[in-house]
C-alpha cells in the first residue's frame, strides 16, 4: 500500500448489490492484488459524523456547494486507530483529508457527548486543529449519524489505482433515534493516479454498473431524518430504494428454496 500515493488522484463511485459485486470480484481477480492485515482481507470500519444544530454540512451538500466540509472520527475497527477527520470537496472536484489521532476512542462503546470544549490539553489541540481546517466554530458541533460497514481494498498490478468496496453498510441517527440497514448494497469507489487507464472501468460497463455520487453522511441522514430537505437526493434515493427490493426480493426467493 506504501506505494500507492495516488497524489493527483480522481474518485468515482458506483453502487451495486453484493450478488454483482460476485461477478466483478471473479471478472477482475487477474488485475487486482487484496490488501490483507494479519491473515484478514476485510476490515471493519466505524464513522461519526458531526454536524452544527440546524445541519449546516448535510445542506451545503444538498444544495450542490462546492466547497464543502465534513467532519468525522473514523475508526479502523480491527487495528484499534481512531482519527478525526476534516474533509474539504473543493471547487475543482477535489478532496482533501486532513487528521490527527482521536485518542482514547472506542469504537465498540462510543462516546455520543463529544463537544470540542477547550476542557485540557488533548481538546485544546482538537481545537487547534480544527481551528486550522474547519470553517465552522467547533464549540457548536455534536455527533449526528453513525455508521458500521465492512471494507475490501484492492490495488491493480500496476499500482496506478485503489478500490474501496464497501459492504453490511448500516446507520444509526443520534438526533432521530431511527436506523437504516442497507446489508446487501455495495459501494465502490474507484482511486486512480489522474486519468491512467483502469482495468476495472471496462467490468463495470460489462456488468452494467454505472457511476454514482454516494455520500454515506448525506444519504444516511436522509434516510433517517424525515425533516431533512432530500430533493437533490431524490433520484439517488430512488435507486437505493430500487436496489434494496431487489435484494430484499432475492433473499425471499432464497429462503424458500432452504425451506
Amino acid at each position: 500500500m506504501s506505494g500507492i500515493k495516488l497524489m493527483n488522484r480522481t474518485d468515482t463511485k458506483f453502487v451495486t448489490t453484493v450478488d454483482r459485486l460476485k461477478l466483478l470480484l471473479m471478472l477482475a481477480r487477474d488485475d487486482y492484488r487484496a490488501q490483507e492485515i494479519e491473515g484478514k482481507r476485510i476490515a471493519s470500519y466505524y464513522t461519526a459524523y458531526f454536524d452544527t444544530p440546524d445541519n449546516n454540512m448535510y445542506i451545503v451538500h444538498q444544495n450542490g456547494h462546492a466547497g464543502r466540509q465534513k467532519l468525522r472520527i473514523r475508526s479502523y475497527v480491527d487495528s484499534g486507530l481512531n482519527y478525526l477527520e476534516v474533509k474539504t470537496k473543493n471547487n475543482h472536484g477535489r478532496t482533501k483529508k486532513k487528521r490527527v489521532d482521536m485518542l482514547g476512542f472506542d469504537p465498540l462503546n462510543p462516546d455520543h457527548g463529544i463537544r470540542f470544549q477547550r476542557q485540557d490539553a488533548q481538546y485544546r489541540s482538537y481545537d487547534d486543529f480544527l481551528r486550522r481546517h474547519l470553517r465552522y466554530d467547533p464549540t457548536v458541533l455534536s455527533e449526528h449519524l453513525e455508521n458500521h460497514f465492512n471494507r475490501i481494498t484492492l490495488v491493480n498490478k500496476a499500482k496506478t489505482e485503489r478500490l474501496t468496496i464497501d459492504t453490511g453498510l448500516r446507520f444509526h441517527n443520534l438526533v432521530t433515534g431511527k436506523e437504516a440497514d442497507l446489508t446487501g448494497l455495495v459501494i465502490i469507489e474507484l482511486k486512480r493516479d489522474g486519468l491512467q487507464p483502469s482495468p476495472i472501468l471496462g467490468l463495470l460497463r460489462e456488468l452494467r454498473i454505472k457511476p454514482s455520487g454516494f455520500s454515506k453522511y448525506c444519504m444516511g441522514s436522509a434516510l433517517t431524518n424525515p425533516g431533512l430537505k432530500r430533493n437533490n437526493f431524490k433520484e439517488r434515493l430512488h435507486m437505493i430504494e430500487r436496489l434494496m427490493g431487489r435484494i430484499n426480493q432475492q433473499e425471499s426467493k432464497n429462503t424458500r428454496h432452504d425451506y
